[in-house]
């Protein structure tokens, strides 16, 4: 089993000339969704109200086979973030958002991964308490640990203080997904390869940036390689990068790659393989709006057709 931490949260969506649309988000419960529905069993310890939002969010996740801790419900009300969409099709983010969850929150035993990542592992209160979780399973060794600082700059302040939280979630971590545009923020003047080098050396066995249109890049103790993005319609990019994430991990998971020492002897074939199945899994969910990842059904019938004559590219 995968257990995912951090929010979950309601997207006020509008597209430019629109009116706001509500559709569940939150970057981990956006994991969760997505490798429910490509079939791995997940489970979800988050925090949101008993509100007209939080029944959506719970039909939602309820509908994709996520299972959500008890302790993740309470009587406050639902964190939104309003979600402007431009003609390209990307998304900016405002955010009005409480991250507390319930004290005493445990992994379950038989978690096979652990993943967080973005403001759950940067907003106070419940970032500490993230990272307590995130350094009892590194110290127990049982799980993997997967880490996306997916960097939200409204909420995390100046990037030399956001570095140093960062960079010590990383030596935490066996798996580490990052966008350019995140290391851009982070390291205005470092080359994105050089930065995923860097934080390889800090601990991790495997790290990944993606690169939009530009397909991604990933390194593991054996080496790199570089996949070109999937060729696709875009729609918007809402969720495209937890959807890479959730294809990430399942591959690794359908590998049987799900332990420390398993991704520390990754060899450079088998990551290319790993990025290109998250690829496709990003790939698919930018051809329809918001943060909507496909079931396994639906990816696998997108390989069997293959890309074809579709126009333009999308990544993580």
């Amino acid at each position: 089993m995968i257990t995912v931490v951090g929010e979950a949260l309601i997207d006020l969506v509008r597209v430019e000339g629109g009116d706001p649309v509500a559709r569940p988000g939150g970057s981990p419960a956006n994991v969760a969704v997505g490798l429910g529905r490509l079939g791995a069993p997940v489970h979800l310890i988050t925090r949101y109200g008993r509100d007209p939002h939080g029944e959506l969010l719970a039909a939602h996740l309820a509908a994709s086979e996520v299972r959500v801790a008890p302790s993740s419900v309470h009587d406050g009300r639902t964190s939104v973030a309003r979600a402007d969409v431009d003609a390209a099709g990307v998304a900016t983010y405002a955010f009005d958002i409480v991250w507390d969850p319930a004290p005493g929150t445990g992994v379950p035993a038989d978690s096979g991964c652990v993943h967080t990542g973005s403001i759950a592992a940067m907003l106070a209160p419940g970032a500490d308490a993230v990272r307590g979780l995130l350094a009892a399973e590194h110290a127990r060794g049982r799980s993997v640990v997967s880490y996306d600082p997916n960097c939200r700059p409204t909420l995390m302040g100046e990037p030399r203080a956001a570095r140093d939280r960062i960079e010590s979630l990383v030596a935490l971590s066996d798996v580490v997904k990052v966008s350019d545009e995140d290391l851009a923020w982070l390291y205005p003047a470092r080359d994105f390869a050089a930065v995923a080098d860097a934080w390889l050396a800090r601990g991790p066995g495997l790290v990944v940036v993606t690169r939009g249109g530009e397909g991604s890049y990933g390194v593991c103790r054996a080496g790199s390689a570089t996949v070109p993005a999937e060729p696709v319609t875009v729609v918007d990019t809402v969720g495209a990068g937890d959807a890479y994430t959730a294809g990430l991990l399942d591959a690794l998971r359908r590998l049987g790659r799900w332990d420390r020492a398993g991704i520390r002897r990754l060899d450079v074939p088998t990551l290319a393989t790993l990025l290109a199945d998250a690829s496709v899994v990003s790939a698919i969910t930018c051809s329809r709006a918001g943060a909507n990842p496909p079931t396994r059904a639906e990816v696998d019938w997108y390989l069997r057709r293959g890309a074809g004559a579709a126009e333009g590219v999308a990544g993580g």
